[in-house]
C-alpha cells in the first residue's frame, strides 16, 4: 500500500530524510518512532504531498505519488501532529466535510458520521463546536476526520499527544478495527506501549533514514532482558541479572547454594531496543548510521 524508496529533503545542508526506505502492506500498522527531528513528519508531509522529496521516489497503492498526487490524496485519511480544526464549526459537520471530500453523499455521507462519531465516543459532543471541546475530544474529532470514508491509508502523527487515558482507548480500538479491514497504518508516536497494544510492526528512524525495521518480536529476540531473583537476606534482598537465557541463569544461580523467595523475568521490549540503538550509534564516529534493518 505504501512503499518509500530513498527519499531525500534537503533542508540547506541537512538532510532531514536522508535515504529513507519504508513499506506498509494492506492491513499493517507500523509504528514509526524515533527522536525529535528523525525525519518522521517530514516522511509523512512528504507521502501527503506537503512537501516535495529532493530524490527517491513513492508509490501508494500502486500509483507514483510524486507523479500523481491528485490521485493519491484521495486515497489518504491524514491526522497531522498539531490540531487542524476548525474551531467555530461542530463536530457533526467536521466529518460531514471529510466524508463528502471523500466522495459520500447524502444518506452514506450520513451514515459514515452517524458510524465515526459512535467508533470514537464522540455522539455526546456532536453538535458542539471543535473550540470549545477539552483536549481529548479535539484529538479524537481530528483523528474521526481522517478515518471518515474508510481511507486505504492511515497517516496518524502522535494521535494520542497530551490525550485521557479515554481518549487514547477510544484511538487505539479505532486504529485495530481499520487495520482488520484492510487499511494500512502508519502511526507514530513516542508513547511505545501504544504499539504493544497495537500489536505493530516498528520502523526505527534516526538521521533521516530508517535504521530497524520489523515486528516487535524480531526486533528485541536478541536483546537481554533482566532477571530478578529476591532473597529473606537483608545483606542482599534483591539480584538483578540482564540475561538472554533466564532459565540457565536461575540454574546457575540455585547450582551456587543460594535460596530465593522469589524469581521474576522481564523480556526485552521496545524501550530496551530503542535504548540499545540509539546508544550504538552515539557511539559511532563521525554520526555515521549503520544500517541494521531486518
Amino acid at each position: 500500500m505504501l512503499a518509500a524508496e530513498k527519499l531525500v529533503k534537503r533542508y540547506g545542508a541537512r538532510n532531514v530524510l536522508d535515504g529513507f526506505d519504508l513499506t506498509v502492506a494492506p492491513g499493517e500498522i507500523t509504528g514509526l518512532i524515533g527522536h525529535n527531528g528523525a525525519g518522521k513528519t517530514t516522511f509523512v508531509e512528504v507521502v501527503t504531498g506537503l512537501v516535495r522529496p529532493d530524490a527517491g521516489r513513492l508509490w501508494v497503492a500502486g500509483h507514483d505519488a510524486l507523479r500523481s498526487g491528485s490521485a493519491v490524496r484521495r486515497l489518504l485519511g491524514v491526522a497531522p501532529q498539531e490540531l487542524a480544526l476548525y474551531n467555530r464549526v461542530s463536530v457533526r459537520e467536521h466529518l460531514r466535510l471529510f466524508a463528502g471530500l471523500a466522495g459520500l453523499r447524502g444518506r452514506r455521507r450520513d451514515a459514515e458520521t452517524t458510524r465515526v462519531l459512535d467508533e470514537l465516543h464522540l455522539a455526546p459532543v456532536a453538535d458542539r463546536p471543535a473550540g470549545v471541546l477539552s483536549g481529548g475530544q479535539r484529538r479524537r474529532v481530528q483523528a474521526a476526520t481522517a478515518m471518515v470514508g474508510s481511507p486505504p491509508l492511515l497517516l496518524l502523527d502522535e494521535p494520542t499527544a497530551g490525550a485521557d487515558p479515554e481518549t487514547r482507548a477510544a484511538l487505539l480500538a479505532a486504529v485495530r478495527a481499520r487495520a482488520e479491514a484492510g487499511a494500512a497504518v502508519l502511526y507514530t508516536t513516542h508513547y511505545l506501549p501504544e504499539l504493544v497494544d497495537l500489536d505493530a510492526t516498528v520502523a526505527l528512524a534516526r538521521a533521516g533514514r530508517v535504521i530497524a525495521r520489523g515486528s516487535q518480536q524480531e526486533l528485541t529476540r536478541d536483546l537481554p532482558g533482566e532477571l530478578r531473583v529476591a532473597f529473606d537476606d537483608p545483606a542482599e534482598p534483591e539480584l538483578r541479572l540482564p540475561t538472554t537465557d533466564p532459565g540457565a541463569d536461575l540454574a546457575a544461580l540455585l547450582a551456587s547454594g543460594r535460596t530465593p523467595v522469589s524469581v521474576d523475568v522481564r523480556r526485552p521490549g521496545l524501550d530496551d531496543l530503542y535504548r540499545s540503538l540509539e546508544a550504538t550509534f552515539s557511539e559511532q564516529d563521525g554520526g555515521e548510521v549503520r544500517d541494521v534493518v531486518r
